[in-house]
């Protein structure tokens, strides 16, 4: 039975034409029903200049309001309730939809999760997680990328389990963890906490103390990763707070356009380099899509009662598809149920660790 996703197609900043393209190659090449949530009339008047969509499992589902980029989040949120964010989530909330993807107000997005869907037990904050390539030609993700700009120790040591587990879950790097109610075969996956240094000592308040609480955590933790350990495939999960992370990811996906830029452009400086391109395209080609985060679609919110994938303003149809692809995968996985089972499974280690008479 098809994945039903409910998608956002107000929200990227040339909707809707982005939104009905992507929904369009979703559900060729997946196994999933789009329901594209936005104005009727609007929706309809770009979905009839693809003939090829009333034969694919796409509905449009009205909502009359529309939260723009420009919106304030959390009084947009407020005001409009039959926005196509509050609507989509809704949709989630209730059983009809499977999970919700958007290109609009990240912020806006965020508030909207959190206030329809709710947080799963035992998370304070949830955390957006980004997944980009590495140079083993496999992937890490980062959290929290831009959902929490000011972050607790305690806040980061559930981003970190959160993120291990979507790891494990997205990837395959599952393995024998009796504390997290698993017994699967693999490697276990190497958490890493970005600070400024590798010693224990490195770092600002917030790092020093969380580095105490990830290294007593039942996962396979690394301890202080660099900025430049981010793509050399020495770690899987990269814990950061909100701030940190969104500079890391922006920062990130600046070089990804340049080198693609330098590159296109110095194949073009003289007939010998365009015979070269010409005799390595294909590889030229598998190195741009490597490097491609439209390849990866968005970042889930982890913590929140549902799936909520949430990508980037400027999104192509490209983006869109694989977003939608990701909230499929995010569900049938079962992702949430594992978070939760691993949050819950903290809190009796943690009290044994305050319990404990000190030395």
């Amino acid at each position: 039975m098809p994945s039903v996703i409910a998608l956002d197609a107000m929200g990227s900043d040339r909707a809707p034409k982005p939104e009905i393209e992507g929904a369009i190659h979703a559900a060729r090449n997946y196994d999933v029903r789009v329901l594209l949530v936005g104005p009727e009339a609007t929706i309809k008047a770009e979905l009839e200049r693809h003939p090829a969509a009333e034969r694919l499992p796409i509905e449009i589902v009205h909502a009359s309001e529309i939260i723009t980029m420009e919106d304030k989040a959390v009084q947009a949120v407020r005001s409009k309730r039959d926005s196509s964010m509050r609507v989509g989530l809704r949709m989630v909330r209730e059983g009809r939809a499977a999970g919700f993807v958007t290109a609009g107000n990240t912020g806006a997005a965020m508030a909207s999760a959190k206030m329809v869907l709710g947080a799963l037990q035992g998370v304070d904050r949830p955390a957006l997680a980004a997944v980009f390539p590495t140079a083993p030609g496999t992937a890490a993700i980062l959290l929290d990328v831009g959902a929490n700009v000011d972050c607790k120790p305690h806040n980061l040591e559930q981003f970190a389990v959160m993120g291990e587990i979507y790891f494990r879950s997205m990837f395959g790097g599952v393995f024998e963890n009796k504390a997290f109610g698993r017994s699967i075969q693999g490697r276990r996956p190497r958490v890493g906490l970005l600070s400024i240094g590798e010693e224990e000592s490195k770092g600002n308040e917030l790092t020093r103390e969380s580095f105490q609480l990830l290294k007593r955590l039942p996962l396979n933790f690394v301890g202080n990763v660099e900025g430049r350990d981010l793509f050399n495939g020495q770690v899987d999960v990269i814990v950061a707070d909100g701030f940190v992370g969104n500079v890391a990811l922006k920062v990130s996906e600046g070089v990804a356009n340049l080198v693609r830029t330098v590159l296109k452009e110095s194949l073009k400086a003289t007939i010998s380099r365009q015979v070269g391109y010409m005799l390595s395209r294909s590889a030229f080609s598998d190195f741009k899509k490597r490097i491609d985060h439209t390849e990866y679609g968005g970042a889930p919110l982890l913590g929140v009662k549902g799936v909520c994938i949430i990508t980037h303003g400027s999104s192509n149809a490209n983006a869109i598809k694989n977003a939608v692809r990701v909230a499929a995968e995010f569900s049938q996985r079962h992702i949430n149920e594992s978070i939760e089972q691993g949050l819950a499974a903290l809190r009796p280690a943690a009290a044994e660790v305050e319990a404990a008479p000190a030395h």
